[in-house]
């Protein structure tokens, strides 16, 4: 942002706790899979000193993308905390994977950190889902500042692409996205695409030259001069029209110069306010070079641009019983709040869980209150316990470096927190407290799993608890109607992610299965029968018979059980044997094995016997009675039917509003919404969106989202229900 000259800090650049909270800068990396996030984060750890070569500790493992998994899988799947150190201020770096499936981490990442560079490759542009993200941190007014990277690439156009973030992130105001420097090209290659070898600060007008492998400043040339002129201009305008000093403007265009000290302190003020959004360009070092090109650039801009955390706006807290509680947050002085961002698994040292710290100081070897509430819709229990914490250190890459505290601001990570789950909050034994989680997209892509042998399913149960605890995005449900086991994911990547890390950490094995609706079934219409069940076999014998009538009623009746026997046909004592008798039969089924809902079953008749009757022969004969009357009925299998809420742009619309109808969707009507959107509201068969998830991301670029809720059951045409029946029979 400015022309200081830095030189390469060698190992005192490294990060380790901070001793104030002005001195930390929480910063999370946003872009899509591809866009250079991790390779930016490695570049910025090599200017800093914090690694001795691109990417790498003194052990030789990657700073990001560390894990054994991120290797096999090719891309990051994980937030990942890299703390550098830049002109006295700790930098906790936050790569966030780029995938769609894995937005879980970019939540977490977005809620550890106080500011976020967006990432832009310069080959590939913006796509919707940076946008929607975009947006999200435009709602909390969280600043940010884009990055564009890809420089290299033969289509790459800084001019173009900076123009193209202008549009797709500017809104309402495009002159607040504007560049703070210009590419220097160097010679043509043979291709004819010029590399880009060093920046022109358009407010300190000074060159930087990065071709030597180190950050080289001087003065700009003739020919650079016209196109630097024009663009600070601009950049200007842009700045003062978001000056707090309204007559400024006024100032400039009456021709009273601006000097550079007042630009620059406008702009840091703009950026921290999150009313401006500087564009940068950054590239990784060549080999054997000590900088990347626009690295100095960009850690000076989150140095002395984006807030520090005493800036932030304090999260709501409350005691674990709901009564509302002030703190001064970010106060190292204050009572302990601090929040679970992440939860991993180490195979030597156990659960990590790495940690935000809001207000007070976090303290190797203390004990705190872990407060979990919220989250029962995703299989997280409500708790409220003490436990004592185990080392407290900062990671980078594989290694974790120990520090005996962490001050409000702050990150870390916690080792053998064993009933800490992410979005838990760790307060002070004394005085407990907690923050309200934040807001998690609901996974919607059911796994039906089974445990591939003996052994496996011995240790399902606890790798399953355990992968759940520490992502929040799966939810776990144990379906009591289909007696499937089924993990609800946000996509397939991350479906194979958590089969991956079952087997991997955990040790199990599983098989996948087809994941079956709950089904129901009805009668048609009326229907009779009679349930005789006697037996004599020498001594108390088995006598009970009783005559019942079926009918169908209306959707959400359940099962209605009514008593007309008259003269005592059926002993008061055994009418609720027989009741208890249908009702089991109904809850496993009459056709297929369904449980039976929606009819009145009428008890008019039957026969007792003085000594043989029972209460256990009346509940068999219930259930012989409303078989028999199943078997002269038409049976009506009842298919669960969802609502659906999808939030698609406008130029998608069409294409989801067919692809529902293609699903036996009813579409209700839609609604349009901000930024060219639409909601779609529907309803359709919960069997025909199993996959809806990963379709609709296809069908829609991965711009849409959508929600759903169970509606009703309601019967199932007679071809699909045919169909089924027909692969039921097949896989049996």
């Amino acid at each position: 942002m400015g022309d200081k000259t830095h030189t390469h800090p060698g190992a005192a650049g490294r990060a380790t706790a901070a001793d104030h909270p002005a001195s930390v800068r929480n910063v999370v990396l946003v872009g899509h899979s591809g866009s250079g996030k991790t390779t930016l984060v490695e570049a910025l750890a090599l200017t800093t000193g914090a690694v001795n070569r691109a990417g790498r500790v003194e052990d030789g493992g990657c700073v990001s993308d560390y894990d054994d998994m991120e290797h096999r899988q090719q891309r990051s799947v994980q937030l990942s905390l890299v703390p550098v150190e830049w002109d006295g201020i700790k930098i906790n770096l936050l790569d966030t994977p780029g995938y769609a499936d894995f937005v879980g981490e970019l939540r977490a990442g977005l809620r550890a950190a106080d500011a976020a560079l967006f990432v832009v490759s310069a080959s590939d542009g913006v796509d919707g889902a940076t946008r929607m993200v975009w947006e999200e941190c435009a709602a909390v007014g969280m600043p940010r500042a884009i990055v564009i990277t890809h420089l290299e690439a033969a289509r790459a156009d800084f001019e173009e692409m900076t123009r193209t973030c202008a549009e797709a992130f500017g809104g309402d105001d495009p002159d607040a996205v504007l560049p703070l420097y210009l590419p220097l090209h160097g010679p043509p290659a043979p291709d004819g695409h010029a590399p880009v070898t060093g920046l022109v600060g358009l407010l300190s007008r000074k060159l930087f030259d990065y071709a030597s492998g180190e950050r080289v400043a001087s003065e700009p040339g003739e020919a650079e001069l016209p196109q630097l002129d024009e663009a600070r201009s601009l950049l200007i305008e842009g700045i003062i029209s978001e000056s707090e000093d309204e007559t400024l403007m006024e100032r400039y265009l009456g021709g009273e110069q601006v000097d550079a000290k007042t630009l620059v302190e406008d702009l840091e003020r703009a950026v921290a306010r999150g009313v401006f959004f500087p564009v940068l360009a950054a590239a990784p070092a060549a080999d054997g070079a000590r900088q990347g090109l626009g690295t100095v650039e960009l850690l000076e801009l989150i140095t002395r641009g984006f807030p520090t955390p005493l800036e932030r706006a304090a999260p709501r807290v409350t005691t674990p019983e709901g009564a509302g509680r002030e703190l001064r947050m970010c106060d190292p002085e204050e009572s302990l709040v601090a929040e679970v961002v992440k939860t991993s698994s180490d195979p030597y040292v156990g659960r990590i869980s790495m940690v935000r710290v809001f207000s007070g100081t976090l303290r190797a070897d203390q004990t705190v209150h872990v407060s979990g509430h919220g989250m029962t819709d995703r299989g997280h229990e409500d708790h409220d316990v003490d436990e004592r914490m185990g080392a407290l250190s900062t990671p980078f890459g594989k290694q974790q470096r120990p520090v005996t505290h962490v001050i409000a601001g702050d990150l870390a990570c916690v080792a053998k927190l064993t009933r800490a789950e992410t979005g838990d909050t760790l307060s002070a034994k004394e005085d407990p407290l907690l923050m309200a989680p934040w807001e998690m997209p609901d996974p919607l892509l059911p796994l039906a799993i089974e445990a591939h042998s003996k052994p496996d399913e011995d240790k399902l149960s606890q790798g399953l608890a355990r992968l759940v605890a520490e992502d929040p995005t799966m939810r776990l449900e144990h379906n009591q109607d289909t007696h499937q086991v089924v993990l609800w994911c946000l996509g397939e990547a991350h479906a194979d992610v958590a089969l991956e890390r079952l087997r991997s950490r955990y040790g199990v094995q599983v098989d996948v299965v087809p994941h079956r609706v709950s089904l129901r079934e009805t009668f048609g219409g009326r229907a009779a029968g009679r349930g005789r069940h006697v037996k004599q076999s020498g001594g108390h014998g088995q006598y009970a018979i009783c005559e019942i009538e079926v009918e169908p009623l209306p959707g959400g009746s359940g099962i209605e059980f009514v008593d007309k026997v008259v003269g005592g046909a059926v002993p008061r004592q055994f009418i609720p044997s027989v009741e208890k008798g249908v009702r089991a039969q109904a809850a496993k089924g009459v056709a297929a094995g369904h449980p039976l809902i929606d009819v009145r079953v009428t008890l008019l008749d039957g026969k007792a016997h003085s000594v043989d009757s029972s209460d256990a022969a009346f509940q068999t004969a219930g259930a012989l009675a409303l078989r028999e009357a199943a078997a002269d009925a038409r049976i009506h299998l009842l298919e669960p039917v969802a609502e659906v809420s999808v939030l698609v742009g406008d130029d998608y619309v069409g294409a989801v509003m067919s692809d529902l109808s293609g699903r036996r969707g009813k579409v209700l009507g839609t609604e349009q919404t901000s930024g060219g959107r639409t909601l779609i509201r529907a309803e359709v068969p919960e069997i025909e969106i199993g996959r809806y998830a990963v379709d609709l991301r296809s069908l829609s670029h991965g711009t849409a989202r959508f929600d759903r809720r169970y509606a009703r059951h309601e019967p199932m045409p007679a071809q699909v229900a045919d169909r089924l029946r027909e692969e039921v029979r097949a896989a049996s």
